[in-house]
């Protein structure tokens, strides 16, 4: 989180984590040139340009296949989210190492024909009515292209020009680039492969992608029956589960509206706010308190808990929600404040009993 645009706003985290991600690149590019043509049942050895385009391809296809796979892990398990926080440096590295991919293969396959580039790309083959034999480069072009305006846009600038709805729909782009690489694998790598190991690898991904993300919604909908049941009282919704809210943590109660709120607990008082971020629409409802703040677990936004105000200087709002007690119940209005209304909240009551050393709550409508 930065007051300012800067082109990288460096810090010891993303650091690391950008040492880490071309550490892991250049070791699978050189572990693939050494390893790679042994695999492949061809008569005659890999061609050295041949083996380089492999291997930037299959490389920017796990990226991006780990890009996609990062969102529902962290949804899955928390220990996942330090690699969320900076996963635009990833987003941005898989479209340049898919960039250099395509220009292996323009340099390699189009360098010596008397018409342009990428004419001849585009031209070389237009059976579209056809499966065998699909011009599956003009696939890998559209990805490409998608990644690259994904690249560009990734910066926070581009999120407020364009508004976070906005960018949001743009960036959700990638499925559609993912859509389009695996398109132009399977009609275009894989028909070329005597055996399996490919086309295994690619099926293992998608697979992999595709159930991370059905168990990520699975889970969502799982708390929002088990721990967030609203009862409309009087107007009012039931928090389910607040007595058991563990310190800096949250509830997150979705309305009939499709509009969610997070309920949380900061010491002896809870409160609460709108469970969507400013930044990128965010689920505040899966983060946590730090430093006395409500703190985004996608990008690490944070907005103080009983106003909604992201401290200086920092000037993002969110709404928040009006709460109240009716004996052992806490109740939440469904109707949101304006961004940055200040809040009482309300107070926990909650004193250690003796029978078993179970909580006891009480106390008066707030």
């Amino acid at each position: 989180m930065s007051a300012g645009y800067r082109p990288v706003g460096w810090n010891r985290s993303k650091i690391v984590y950008d040492a880490v991600l071309a550490a892991a690149v250049g070791l699978y590019i050189t572990v693939y040139l050494q390893l790679a043509p042994a695999f492949q049942g061809v008569t005659l050895p890999v061609d050295g340009a041949v083996a380089r385009m492999q291997a930037f391809g299959t490389c920017a296809f796990l990226m991006l296949t780990l890009a996609l796979s990062i969102g529902p892990l962290a949804r899955l398990d928390r220990r996942f989210l330090p690699l969320l926080y900076n996963r635009r440096h990833l987003g941005v590295a898989t479209a340049v190492v898919a960039a250099i991919h395509a220009s292996h293969v323009l340099g390699w396959y189009f360098a010596f024909s008397p018409t342009d580039t990428y004419v001849a790309l585009l031209s070389a083959n237009t059976s579209y009515g056809q499966l065998l034999g699909f011009p599956f480069e003009a696939l890998g072009l559209a990805a490409l292209l998608i990644l690259a305006v994904l690249a560009a846009t990734s910066h926070d600038f581009w999120l407020a020009f364009l508004t976070p709805p906005v960018w949001k729909a743009l960036h959700f782009g990638i499925y559609a680039a993912y859509a389009l690489v695996v398109a132009h694998i399977g009609l275009g790598a894989l028909q070329g492969e005597d055996g399996p190991l490919m086309g295994i690898v690619a099926a293992l991904c998608v697979a992999t992608v595709v159930g991370l993300h059905l168990a990520a919604a699975a889970k969502g909908r799982r708390t929002i029956d088990t721990e967030a049941t609203a009862a409309a009282t009087s107007g009012w919704v039931e928090v389910a589960g607040a007595d058991g809210l563990a310190p800096g943590r949250a509830i997150t109660v979705r309305f009939a509206d499709g509009t969610a709120a997070a309920v949380f607990r900061d010491g002896d008082r809870l409160a609460a706010v709108s469970n969507v971020c400013a930044h990128q629409n965010g689920p505040l409802g899966e983060g946590r308190i730090v430093d006395g703040c409500v703190t985004c677990p996608w990008h690490g936004y944070q907005y103080r808990l009983l106003d909604g105000r992201a401290p200086p200087p920092f000037t993002e709002r969110i709404a928040t929600y009006e709460l109240r007690r009716d004996g052992d119940r806490v109740l939440i209005d469904p109707r949101p404040n304006p961004p940055g209304t200040p809040t009482a909240g309300i107070a926990v009551l909650e004193v250690e009993g003796e029978r078993g050393g179970a909580p006891v709550h009480g106390g008066a409508p707030a």
